[in-house]
């Protein structure tokens, strides 16, 4: 036995009108949609029919009147007491993509300011003017009109409650009626005020180019509250859009997803429209108009399908197009905008060759030489490195510079997958990433005689530095300043964390990586002791080897804290040890 739903008529509609919606204001939004639709039907048949909504707002009371289509009384029954039932509206042509509702609910928005909704309707077929009356708790009622319109058209009345009578001001109204309706190709007023502007601003004539940039400039710094860096056309002819993307002209957040506006049919659907671009692209704040772009039951949002990733494609193409012509014919204004925005261009070149090649050409990095483009780099230092973090460069600039090395900052985010994707345009370009310990091989011996004289320090140190993995070696280089620098090879890593992971575990898994650690124990770290430093110089001729024992502690403690390096705990009290013992000597 087969039996029907149950349904609370006032539960459904407390459901939709204070539900779907996450705001009041929306009711404004929903009342000219259906006014613009009932438009759009008669003038489908009568081109020269009148286009015009009417707003009356005071006392307590907001009527919204159209010139439209209207309604016989069976299709109020079908249309205005119907919930979820779309064949019928289909059945009378509402449901047509060139109309704005799509889903017959608009309506009941008005319940969420009001408790009963009045519609006043007479067809343009002929039929007499009927009334229809909502209320809140799912009840309603048909009847004659008292007197019939003179028009064909249809009036909306609300009775506000008392609760939400700042919604329905005459200030509000007219400011949510501009906000909503102020592109729609009919005249919309409010007690007798225009809110509509005549059309989408990049659709209107100018004298000239110029002129229409700067009106755009203006739209733009009206609308979103900055003056952009610049502004293009956007245009997507299979989903009917087209639009404007204005490009901010301060340093954006990638993580903060961009709010963009967007128009169906002239109507606004949302202000903060996500996922309209991609997500490389958030130095852009767009402004559209879509006839084909499904939106979500609420209309505030888009819906997500294979159209709107194709829009999504494609403004994106238009992006890239903008920032190649932009390169092409005013590479000073391409140098602004990439010291603003290199994240979204340096995201997009991870998959687009052309962009790779921009960023390659016009895109300045920190290098051992002073800043300049991957090209300029590669041109300079044929075997040019680069670092994987930016502590690492800051460390070994300086010395690898002297050395006559050219060393690239690629520690930032996409770097290094940008250093590494180079080949795909020059199979020439390429950039090897930095080992350190090779930068060692790159330092000068001491002369021998200062080498043997310094032996007795160096066995010394080489005891102190022993149970901290860390080797010791005499160099002679550049910069002089430096005294120590702390040299660790990509294996000398590894093993490092070998160890850590050793000591965290239980003991068959320490047996096992204790046997990888053997493995790798010949590769350990080096302090690296410039003889060019005065300061080393004296430490070398000290005659206490526990002072020098000491000495080369405070010396890989420093060396350490100068490139970042993290602190063990053996590191730190190294470090405490050193610094507690010089103290004691210098007040012995």
């Amino acid at each position: 036995m087969e039996n029907a739903f149950q349904v609370d008529l006032r539960g459904v509609v407390d459901l939709l009108s204070r539900h779907l919606y996450s705001s009041p204001r929306v009711y404004v939004r929903e009342l000219l949609q259906n006014a613009a639709d009932a438009i759009t039907a008669r003038r489908t048949g009568d081109p020269d029919a009148p286009a015009a909504v009417t707003i009356e707002v005071g006392d307590g009371r907001i009527e919204v009147s159209d010139s439209g289509v209207g309604l016989t009384e069976d299709e109020v029954h079908l249309l205005l007491a119907t919930i979820g039932r779309s064949s019928k509206r289909d059945e009378l042509g509402f449901a047509r993509h060139e109309f704005l509702g799509q889903f017959g609910i608009g309506l009941l928005s008005g319940f969420l300011v009001a408790d009963e909704i009045r519609v006043e309707t007479r067809s343009v077929t002929g039929a007499p003017t009927v009334v229809w009356t909502g209320r809140s708790d799912g009840r309603y009622s048909v009847e004659a009109a008292r007197a019939e319109r003179a028009e064909p058209g249809t009036t909306v009345t609300l009775a506000v409650r008392a609760d939400a009578a700042d919604w329905v001001t005459e200030r509000t109204v007219t400011e949510l009626a501009g906000l909503y309706g102020s592109l729609l190709p009919i005249d919309v007023t409010v007690n007798g005020r225009p809110t509509t502007v005549g059309g989408p601003p990049w659709q209107a004539r100018h004298d000239g180019p110029e002129d229409r940039r700067a009106a755009l400039i203006a739209y733009g710094r009206e609308l979103f509250g900055f003056t952009p860096f610049d502004v293009l056309d956007l245009n997507v002819p299979e989903a009917g859009l087209s639009g404007a993307a204005f490009i901010l002209p301060s340093q954006a957040n990638p993580a903060v997803k961009g709010a963009h506006r967007v128009y169906l049919k002239r109507m606004l659907l949302t202000e903060h429209a996500e996922g309209l671009l991609p997500g490389w692209a958030f130095f852009a704040r767009c402004v559209v108009d879509a006839g084909e772009l499904r939106p979500t039951a609420s209309r505030e949002a888009l819906y997500e399908d294979d159209l709107l990733e194709h829009v999504r494609e494609q403004l994106g193409a238009q992006l890239r197009a903008w920032l190649v012509r932009l390169a092409e014919t005013n590479p000073d204004g391409l140098r602004a905008f990439l010291r603003l925005h290199h994240l979204g261009v340096k995201a997009l070149a991870l998959h687009d060759d052309d962009m790779l090649r921009l960023v390659d050409r016009w895109l300045e990095y920190e290098t051992s030489s002073g800043p300049m483009t991957l090209a300029q780099f590669r041109a300079l230092h044929p075997r040019g490195r680069y670092t994987a973090s930016v502590d690492e460069f800051r460390q070994l600039a300086g010395v690898s510079g002297a050395q006559g090395i050219g060393l690239l900052n690629g520690g930032y985010v996409y770097d290094g997958d940008i250093l590494r994707g180079l080949s795909r345009i020059d199979p020439e370009a390429r950039l090897e990433p930095l080992d350190p310990a090779e930068l060692a091989t790159h330092l000068a011996p001491v002369e021998p005689a200062a080498e043997l004289a310094a032996r007795p320090f160096l066995n010394a140190a080489a005891r102190a530095l022993d149970p901290l993995g860390c080797e010791v070696v005499l160099r002679d280089f550049d910069p002089a300043s430096l005294p120590a620098l702390y040299l660790t090879s990509r294996a000398a890593e590894h093993h490092a964390q070998l160890r850590e992971a050793k000591d965290a575990s239980d003991e068959l898994w320490a047996d096992v990586l204790g046997a990888m650690e053997r493995s790798l124990a010949a590769d350990r770290p080096r302090l690296v002791l410039n003889h060019r430093n005065p300061l080393v110089r004296k430490v070398l001729s000290l005659s206490d080897m526990n002072l020098a024992a000491t000495a080369v502690e405070a010396l890989y403690g420093m060396a350490l804290l100068h490139g970042h390096h993290p602190l063990r705990p053996a590191d730190s009290a190294a470090l405490n040890r050193s610094f507690l013992g010089l103290l004691d000597w210098a007040t012995s």
